[in-house]
């Protein structure tokens, strides 16, 4: 027979009072917890909303945009670069089609069904064909907008002006053609590695330049054309641009840091002309964005600006390096 000392000990039972005392204090770590989480919203939509008028654009949702952009791209690169073509034909589709329409005004006729077919079909004529697919498909692209221009025109009994036609021919050559090169380059030889490469190397000039400007920008750099750039913003771009040139030329390239440090340098003129181009299109057609298709970044036009100029000097200096 078991002693009494054996016996296990059972816990004191607790008192109305004692619990009343734990609800409560459950009750207060909640409620801490809420103005805590209360606390951190306030912070973030206060730093969201200061970011936002400080740069123009939507952090959170431009950095989602972007990533998802950037991670279509490198599989499309990667694992194929036939797919490369439709993720380019996509967004040269949707950037020809918005500069077509903010081009359009009472008085002058941009064709928008023509153009996109024209941009459209330059893609694999440059995967393809390479320069003279390029410049086949451009010259036929004009000749075809040039056509419709004067079908269109005659069937409503209005006369075809130069204007038009010089705004249907540069929509065409300042996306479509443009763009085609970042696609030659990827059909190239290892080609798919340079136009990935460039890519990293344009998007570290607009993050050097997005968090230089807002942590230091002071001194507007072109303030009749762009107000929000400034030269701190584009000293931040040439050192980022600069050191993620020389990763990507010893890590993927398989060239010397120097050329890698070309390649920056370069990148920075034609990504900074780019935007400061596009951001003079838009003052000159009176709009902010070219769209608002993407999120915190406006349109795909938008999306591409910086890109544009910099895949025609990438693939050239790609060809004399290479």
């Amino acid at each position: 027979m078991a002693h009494s000392d054996d016996a296990p000990e059972r816990s004191p039972k607790r008192t109305s009072g004692e619990r009343h005392s734990g609800v409560s204090d459950a009750r207060a770590a909640l409620h801490d917890m809420e103005n805590a989480l209360h606390d951190i919203d306030v912070t973030i939509r206060e730093t969201t909303a200061r970011v936002e008028a400080r740069t123009g654009r939507n952090l959170f949702a431009a950095l989602a945009i972007g990533i998802a952009m950037g991670a279509i791209l490198i599989v499309s690169l990667v694992f194929d670069k036939q797919y490369f073509q439709i993720f380019t034909a996509v967004l040269v589709g949707f950037a020809t089609w918005e500069l077509a329409t903010i081009s359009r005004t009472d008085t002058r006729y941009v064709p928008r069904i023509p153009m996109l077919l024209a941009a459209i079909a330059m893609i694999p004529a440059a995967f393809y064909l390479g320069p003279i697919g390029q410049l086949l498909t451009l010259a036929g692209g004009i000749v075809f907008v040039i056509v419709w221009h004067t079908v269109v025109r005659v069937a409503s009994r209005a006369a075809v002006t130069d204007r038009d036609v010089l705004m249907s021919g540069f929509v065409l050559t300042y996306v479509s053609f443009l763009a085609s090169f970042a696609v030659s380059m990827a059909a190239r030889e290892g080609g798919e590695w340079w136009t990935l490469g460039t890519m990293i190397i344009i998007a570290s000039v607009d993050t050097g330049a997005y968090a230089s400007g807002l942590l230091f920008g002071k001194h507007p750099m072109a303030p009749k054309i762009s107000p929000k750039k400034t030269w701190e913003g584009f000293a931040g771009s040439v050192i980022a641009a600069i050191i993620a040139g020389i990763i990507i030329a010893l890590t993927m390239l398989g060239q010397p840091w120097y050329i890698g440090a070309i390649l920056g340098v370069l990148m920075v003129g034609t990504a900074t002309t780019g935007d400061l181009i596009e951001s003079l299109i838009k003052r000159d057609l009176a709009t902010k964005d070219a769209s608002n298709l993407l999120p915190g970044h406006g349109g795909f036009l938008d999306r591409l600006d910086s890109v544009l100029p910099s895949m025609f000097v990438a693939s050239v200096f790609a060809i004399l390096v290479a």
